[in-house]
């Protein structure tokens, strides 16, 4: 082999050396760039109550950050029965099946009753009035058919990074759910199997 030829050579090595250098380099940084476009583009996300696993506990009312909790009591009318002796309206035993305060499960009044027709009434919540202690969640669940739950209301939450009830949540129902659906209605959702 001649001089020259390994003159050729030695060019020839360097320039595929810094060819495989310049496309793993390429590589490394288009996969960087790629993951840095996902997550730049990933929707946000917000806290949601997963009301199937919610076990109303209370912290939602005394762990929020805000006063008063950002968590509202909302009832899915679609799965409502309309009670007359509602149990999140009523406590188990009450005197009387009247609104009377004495007679209210709800320590504030936040759910109004409203005659629908003879024997049905129907339930809505107040939402200022509303502490999220989750009383008339466990009745209705306890008695009724679950229509009353608690949900994080994103026109009050401030969507902390670390929700301090979701530290506190017990069951771990504090999901993070898209901010594009950010309500886990109970008549429209379904809890996974478990595996």
């Amino acid at each position: 082999m001649s001089n020259a030829q390994s003159r050729q050579r030695i060019p020839r090595r360097e320039i595929l050396r810094e060819g495989v250098q310049m496309a793993a380099f390429l590589g490394v940084g288009g996969l960087v760039g790629f993951v840095a476009g996902r997550k730049a583009t990933s929707e946000p996300l917000v806290w949601q109550i997963d009301p199937y696993k919610c076990i109303a506990c209370g912290n939602c009312a005394t762990h929020c950050v805000l006063d008063p909790s950002a968590v509202k009591c909302v009832n899915s009318f679609p799965i409502c029965g309309y009670c007359d002796l509602c149990t999140g309206y009523f406590p188990p035993e009450p005197a009387a099946l009247n609104t009377g305060a004495e007679n209210q499960l709800c320590p504030t009044g936040a759910i109004i009753r409203k005659l629908v027709e003879e024997p049905y009434y129907e339930y809505t919540i107040d939402e200022e009035l509303c502490i999220a202690c989750g009383k008339c969640v466990i009745g209705c669940a306890a008695f009724g058919n679950g229509s009353l739950y608690l949900q994080v209301r994103h026109d009050r939450c401030l969507n902390c990074h670390e929700c301090s009830i979701a530290i506190a949540c017990p069951s771990q129902a504090f999901v993070r759910v898209p901010a594009s659906e950010p309500y886990l209605l109970k008549h429209k959702y379904k809890p996974a199997a478990p595996a």
